[in-house]
């Protein structure tokens, strides 16, 4: 069964058999050794400075990697702007209200762009209480939106506000620019473009931000996960297999040539999807200069629905995505993450043409 919805992936062979190393005591010195390396190589990834840049990780999915970021990274007595245009804008929001941060949001309809006048109109309207940070989501999946970052980021720059970017669908795929010092912090997680399992998510944290941070929360405290890291230590039981493959795929990440090999070989896929489906009558919601290339979202075949549609496909041996929300009925999501060739996107585009014959 191939995964194209995204995260978990289909993991490679070299991935899946890392997970049969032996036990390991999360309080022994190989583990802190693996943790090193796992902490390392996230840095790698994008050539980050160390003397700049800290990755913090933690047992949790990438939800848990926002939610850290934000109740941590947000200062006390900070003030917080949400750019939504989606579900996981959405999801920001709801962790904000949780932790009574205090917070404002900017609504796009979840088929729109951010639109930066609006975003600058704002955070300039803010009055005595000036925003401390924007949070925005990079690959908004809702619909496979890539938002951009660099507009947004120089906005907060020029107005001294730390931006929080939700990664976690675009993180060594997609450019990242982290040298524009208005990004403070990117979460990610390891089961959706580093090619991992399910169990282990991450913060990249430029270390100015992570010396303002506020404890709000306990087991997804950022500083304090920061730190006792940094030491060669962890708070609590970690999932010790989970971080295994996490090093194993940032391994095989480096070996097939970074980031910027995986994203072409995703935007290859993603291609060959979109102009396969096209000539199917299936069109693609959004144009490919505004998608990511992660994942693609399609309108659903005439006179077929998507349990139709997923059932189908899933006899044929490949697992998709339905839209979310209000979206549900109208479209579908296909992503080409994990260890997907393009005779696998022949078969899949086969499978549909047998469908809509």
């Amino acid at each position: 069964m191939l995964l194209l919805n995204p995260g978990p992936v289909t993991l490679t062979e070299r991935v899946r058999k890392s997970l049969l190393q032996p036990d390991l005591c999360h309080r022994e010195p190989e583990f802190f050794d693996l943790q090193e390396e796992a902490r390392t190589r996230l840095n790698a990834v994008y050539g980050l400075d160390p003397a700049v840049w800290t990755p913090v990780l933690m047992t949790g999915s990438g939800t848990a990697a926002v939610e850290s970021m934000t109740a941590g990274l947000v200062p006390e007595g900070g003030r917080l702007l949400i750019v939504e245009n989606g579900v996981y804008g959405e999801r920001i929001s709801q962790i904000a209200r949780q932790y009574r941060i205090d917070h404002d949001i900017l609504h796009f309809e979840w088929m729109q762009a951010p639109d930066l006048a609006q975003i600058e109109a704002k955070l300039d309207s803010a009055g005595d209480r000036p925003y401390t940070n924007v949070a925005i989501i990079h690959h908004e999946t809702t619909t496979g939106r890539l938002n951009a970052l660099a507009g947004v980021a120089a906005a907060c720059r020029a107005r001294g506000i730390d931006l929080l970017v939700d990664g976690v669908s675009s993180f060594a795929a997609e450019a990242i620019d982290f040298d524009d010092t208005a990004i403070a912090a990117v979460a990610a997680t390891a089961n959706k473009c580093v090619h991992g399992v399910p169990g282990v998510s991450f913060v990249m944290v430029r270390k100015t931000a992570l010396a303002k941070a506020f404890s709000r929360t306990y087991y997804l405290d950022i500083a304090r996960l920061a730190k006792l890291q940094a030491e060669r230590n962890t708070p609590f039981t970690p999932s010790v297999h989970a971080y295994y493959a996490l090093v194993e795929a940032l391994r095989e990440l480096e070996d097939s040539g970074g980031w910027q090999a995986r994203h072409a070989h995703y935007a290859s896929l993603a291609e060959q999807a979109r102009a396969g489906l096209a000539a199917l009558g299936i069109d693609s919601v959004l144009p490919p200069n505004e998608s990511s290339v992660v994942l693609r979202a399609y309108k659903l075949p005439a006179g077929v629905d998507y349990p139709r549609l997923h059932d189908w496909l899933k006899a044929d041996g490949f697992v998709i995505y339905a839209g979310q929300g209000g979206l549900s009925s109208e479209l579908f999501r296909i992503s080409t993450m994990g260890n997907l060739t393009s005779a696998d996107i022949d078969r899949l585009l086969a499978s549909f043409a047998r469908l809509v014959k």
